[in-house]
């Protein structure tokens, strides 16, 4: 039977239990990537925090539809309804087609993302690919009295939504008089009635390269538009989930709300999720404001930033090890920190799997089952990912204690540890047990560990043979390489220095 699991619903600003509509069915709508360059730690963050609830609903038996989109048209630069298409823009400076700037987008988000170890979604919609979708929603709001025609474009009617009692500002607790989200009237041409209203499709102008025909103008649908559409086809007009950044609350999610409950007469999530930012000196990371890492950079160490290069393990890790509701600041230190902590965890979980511990007829370290209630409690507690690798370094102590003999624990024992450390570490956390194995200086995905294993098994066959010199050459060779030899009485261990 599935642990309750309780998230923080944005939506109702309080910690509640999960309960799907139609249980052990899921369904999970994310916002994905705009795709014109290349994914940064902030791109990360959503990725990996969806990725770690998706696992933990599947761990818990669940079966999850998770949708996550792709948008490769309708976000212009400003966010809201001004300036230029993201992707047109792209494909314009480098004189290519928008959809050959998406395609290499997506595929190269899609090679980063799958080295951190996200799982790829059960469905990966398009907004190009559901412009029909789109229209049909837009008729709808039209139909509902909830949106306006004005020049070809169509704007939803903001001031009319809230007239009629619904609350625009119920996601992101904004109050309509203070909201500008959508620019100043006078700069859409007088446009709009309300510059809170938002569009729905936007008629293009002559230069625009991406537009579709539509029954008010050849045009291209807002970016808000996509994912209502697509997550009412996909998954229903109500569902479970729709999570994303603390970034898009809004204006990105408080229009998806009020779009969706125009159209169909109520909201469509009921579990608002919202991971919070990277930031950088205490300040937002992102693409528009030029303070961005991207992950290339991190796995090759090419930013003045970065004193050396990270393999993607550690990305991820660094990521777990905050909440996913804090704020978390990046810095070198901090992931050098993060580094050293995941080689603490992997040492140990290679030691529980190299059959280099010796079981003993009775154990002196706690029950191992602990461990796995412990960090599954955690992680059912609103993705309490800290929490629960605090639980895997506390018995960090308990493997190593082992190995030097300290302790003891029955071959039932150790293999009942090894399955947590894989459930945890490697299912639910997503971490590879081949970790120690990437070279971060190059960022290359080699078996470091197995090298390392054989050389020293070269080296136990010298000492056997009383060949000091060899075994004394090949400890001597490894330290110069910045990997730590620790003799034991039945062999050696190893670390990086």
């Amino acid at each position: 039977m599935a642990k309750p699991i309780h998230l923080y619903n944005t939506l109702t600003r309080r910690k509640e239990e999960f309960e799907p509509l139609h249980a052990p069915a899921v369904g999970m709508y994310v916002c994905g990537p705009t795709v014109y360059g290349d994914p940064h730690l902030g791109h990360v963050r959503p990725a990996v925090t969806f990725d770690l609830l998706f696992r933990l609903l599947r761990y818990e038996g669940y079966k999850v539809r998770y949708v996550r989109n792709i948008t490769d048209v309708g976000h212009l630069e400003n966010d809201a309804d001004s300036g230029e298409d993201k992707i047109a823009r792209k494909a314009r400076l480098e004189q290519l087609e928008p959809m050959e700037i998406a395609q290499y987008y997506t595929n190269r988000y899609h090679e980063f993302m799958d080295r951190l170890g996200v799982l790829r979604p059960s469905i990966e919609p398009h907004a190009s690919g559901h412009i029909i979708e789109q229209i049909e929603m837009t008729k709808a709001i039209l139909e509902a009295g909830y949106a306006y025609v004005s020049n070809g474009s169509v704007y939803f009617d903001v001031q009319k939504y809230v007239s009629d009692g619904h609350n625009y500002g119920i996601l992101s607790g904004r109050n309509l008089d203070d909201m500008q989200s959508g620019g100043r009237s006078e700069d859409f041409g007088n446009e709009k009635r309300f510059p809170a209203d938002f569009a729905l499709w936007k008629k293009a102008s002559p230069e625009h390269i991406m537009r579709w025909p539509s029954p008010w103008s050849e045009g291209f649908p807002g970016w808000h538009l996509e994912c209502s559409a697509m997550s009412a086809k996909y998954l229903g007009e109500t569902f479970d989930i729709h999570g994303g950044g603390m970034d898009l609350m809004f204006p990105h999610h408080e229009c998806e709300i009020a779009q969706s409950t125009a159209a169909q007469g109520h909201a469509s999530a009921r579990y608002w999720v919202h991971n919070n930012m990277v930031t950088i000196g205490g300040q937002k990371m992102g693409k528009s404001l030029g303070n961005f890492i991207t992950l290339e950079q991190f796995f090759t160490g090419d930013h003045a930033l970065l004193s050396q290069a990270y393999a993607p393990m550690v990305i991820r890790f660094f990521i777990l090890q905050a909440h996913y509701r804090s704020t978390l600041d990046f810095s070198d230190e901090a992931l050098q920190a993060a580094e050293k902590g995941l080689e603490r965890l992997t040492r140990a979980w290679n030691l529980l799997t190299s059959g280099r511990l010796t079981p003993a007829s009775a154990s002196t370290i706690p029950s191992p089952a602990s461990l796995l209630a412990e960090c599954e409690e955690a992680l059912c507690d609103d993705l309490n990912s800290p929490v629960a690798i605090a639980k895997l370094f506390d018995w960090v102590r308990h493997v190593n204690a082992l190995n030097d003999g300290t302790l003891s624990a029955t071959a039932e024992d150790i293999q009942t540890l090894r399955d947590t450390f894989d459930r945890i570490l490697g299912d639910l956390l997503g971490l590879s047990p081949s970790v120690a194995g990437e070279t971060a200086s190059t960022g290359s995905d080699n078996r470091l560990g197995g090298v390392v294993d054989m050389v020293l098994e070269v080296r136990q066959q010298a000492k056997a043979a009383k060949d000091w010199a060899t075994s004394d050459l090949i400890r001597d060779r490894l330290a110069a390489l910045g990997i730590r030899v620790k003799d034991r009485k039945d062999g050696a261990d190893w670390e990086l220095d």
